[in-house]
């Protein structure tokens, strides 16, 4: 499906290769990782793509590695001594052309690979419910053992291990108790103590693949929290069902918004989407695009979506896989409390809150 995809792009561009150092594209052609610091947007090798295959380029330093570890063991490696060049200069020196680059190469066009990661393909799917089964077991399992008095960063630091447990990253991790989940949506831990309830927010990657996941934990929870997570479900249930028919039709990203804004004011809560950023299309990014209200990106399908709704206090996530034929949550495992909620003329079972005893 990639060769295919790409064969495309380089006769409707009229080019002779194109090239990937961005991870998540790197990680989409290749399989492998071309990460080693999270502080640069490029990787240490690029990932190129001509009619005759895929050839990686990295330097001196790198090149052993990837061929042991991170790639496939046809995957052609060309190297060059870390000291004399680029790796952008290494990519000109080696490409064919006219040609594009998803980084800065001097005479290369510029690529945004996201639409070319997009459909997934059924490798992407069967690794994504690995990741997503994963992701969900490691968070629920910390979120069992939060009590009242464990902190946010206690909390944060306890999932980042049990997700480095499956080797999974976690380039984000939100923690936020009963004082600050209902005054930010963004609640980046701190050394306040849980409180009465919590809610706890990931994204997570592997194999390049990104899952994002909400869970609610309650202890002795406001009286408000209930109808306010019931109110994110029926938002997220709805947005997944205009994420289908949309799809289906061959719309965008705009048309789902209108449903996800329609379903906020049947709820009770019409600005409520004024105040978060409301999720979108997942897959080798965390989002490889973020709905708004003139979004005109394509909805594409067999795809995994991550709304992730909020209302004032609660919120409701997971990474869904939304198919022609139905919907399919990547990011659960059977073992926490649902609520079901109509979907696209079926139900749908979204996750509830936990009632901890601790």
């Amino acid at each position: 499906m990639r060769g295919t995809r790409l064969d495309a792009y380089l006769d409707e561009q009229g080019l002779e290769a194109v090239w990937f150092a961005r991870p998540a594209s790197f990680a989409w052609l290749t399989g492998g990782d071309n990460v080693v610091t999270h502080e640069e947007s490029v990787g240490v090798a690029a990932a190129g793509y001509t009619r005759e295959g895929v050839e990686v380029v990295t330097d001196s330093i790198e090149a052993a590695r990837l061929r042991d570890e991170e790639l496939a063991p046809e995957t052609a490696v060309t190297e060059f001594p870390w000291y004399e060049t680029t790796l952008a200069e290494a990519v000109r020196a080696r490409s064919p052309t006219p040609a594009a680059a998803d980084f800065e190469v001097v005479g290369m066009e510029r690529i945004d690979a996201s639409a070319l990661r997009q459909p997934l393909s059924e490798r992407d799917i069967d690794l994504y419910r690995s990741l997503g089964r994963d992701a969900a077991a490691a968070v629920e399992d910390v979120c069992r053992e939060i009590t009242p008095d464990t902190t946010e960063r206690g909390v944060a630091a306890s999932l980042r291990g049990a997700l480095a447990s499956y080797g999974i990253d976690s380039p984000v991790v939100l923690v936020g108790g009963s004082y600050r989940a209902p005054r930010y949506r963004h609640y980046t831990p701190t050394e306040v103590e849980i409180g009465d309830y919590a809610l706890v927010s990931v994204t997570t990657e592997r194999d390049g693949l990104f899952a994002s996941l909400t869970r609610t934990v309650a202890f002795d929870p406001p009286e408000w929290l209930a109808a306010r997570h019931r109110a994110a479900v029926e938002v997220e249930t709805s947005a997944l069902a205009a994420t289908r028919r949309v799809g289906r039709e061959g719309g965008t990203a705009g048309e789902v918004f209108a449903s996800v804004q329609e379903a906020y004011a049947d709820v009770g809560w019409p600005d409520e989407w004024r105040r978060h950023h409301q999720g979108g299309a997942a897959g080798f990014s965390g989002r490889e695009w973020i709905a708004t209200p003139d979004g005109e990106e394509a909805v594409e399908l067999p795809m995994a979506y991550a709304w992730n709704p909020t209302v004032r206090g609660a919120k409701s996530e997971d990474t869904v896989l939304v198919t022609e034929g139905g919907f399919e949550a990547l990011t659960e495992t059977g073992e926490w409390p649902t609520e079901t909620v109509g979907a696209d003329g079926r139900t749908l079972e979204r996750p509830g809150v936990y009632q901890s005893s601790a």
